[in-house]
């Protein structure tokens, strides 16, 4: 069951990561778009060129505006049009939170799959963005940004501490625990700490850190707990419909107080609204040629 850490001992938390001193910056390619649409004289072409010069977001941008889930009414082919069609307001929260994904990218290992990362981080996200549409969640892009960064402490962990990356899996297997549990008593905190400590260091929303902290429990959120449940239900519905799932989620429970948080009136209709969205999550697959 999950605790809420008093202030004191997050305080201790975020002291204990901020003496690791391999953990990185922010990646200088968000501050600089960051800086470009917060002036009104940039235009398209501009931030095209910023963008262009990494191939890896170019990519990743247009897998995403490409995505049945995200919702766009034709296919993008370039990133001129993306920027068009998705619009300065969004394309800003979407270039963060690719960037950083990218920033945090590894190989392949025995006990490291990138690709399922990546694909379960795009699906919680644009799922999360796609179920905020459809309730009329007014800030579907922030949604979009904290469902694709909700695992980042993960990525973090297997990087830049390793060692106990693998100390956790050993614990994991060796006691047939959770992996939530395992990294608590490994490290004392959890990956979802690690990425609400990174993402206060570069100055997101407090709104945006809470649902990253509290994706697996939402209804213990401080701030935004319609966001942090947004977040939570993609994430599980990955699980659930067995469509994008990733390993650190295998133990993952529905927080069912998010049926009253999200105003679905039962357990029984949320089943059949996440149901609903088989389709579009194996599209979402298809849409990427996997």
């Amino acid at each position: 069951m999950f605790e809420v850490k008093t202030p004191e001992l997050r305080e201790q938390i975020r002291r204990k990561l901020q003496n690791i001193g391999n953990l990185p910056s922010l990646p200088q390619v968000i501050t600089e778009v960051s800086m470009m649409l917060d002036d009104e004289r940039t235009n398209a072409n501009d931030l095209c060129k910023v963008i262009s010069r990494d191939q890896g977001i170019v990519a990743k941008l247009l897998s995403v505006a490409n995505s049945p889930l995200y919702g766009l009414p034709r296919r993008v082919s370039t990133i001129e049009f993306a920027v068009i069609i998705i619009g300065f307001e969004h394309i800003k929260n979407i270039l963060v939170a690719l960037s950083l994904v990218e920033a945090f990218k590894t190989k392949n290992t025995n006990d490291w799959n990138q690709n399922n990362y990546w694909l379960h981080s795009l699906l919680t996200a644009t799922a999360a963005k796609r179920i905020a549409d459809d309730l009329r969640y007014p800030k579907s892009g922030e949604v979009f940004t904290a469902g694709l960064l909700h695992d980042l402490g993960i990525a973090v962990l297997q990087r830049f501490l390793n060692p106990d990356f693998k100390k956790i899996l050993e614990l994991r297997e060796k006691e047939n625990i959770s992996y939530l549990s395992a990294e608590e008593k490994v490290l004392g905190f959890t990956h979802q700490d690690i990425g609400e400590f990174l993402l206060e260091k570069w100055n997101f929303p407090p709104y945006i850190n809470d649902a990253v902290y509290f994706h697996h429990f939402p209804s213990a959120a401080e701030k935004g707990k319609v966001l942090a449940s947004l977040i939570h239900l993609a994430d599980y519905m990955t699980r659930r419909l067995s469509i994008g799932d990733f390993e650190w989620d295998s133990n993952l429970e529905l927080d069912e107080n998010i049926v009253d948080i999200l105003g679905f009136g039962s357990l029984q209709y949320l089943d059949e609204f996440v149901l609903g969205y088989e389709p579009l999550f194996k599209s979402h697959l298809e849409s990427l040629n996997l």
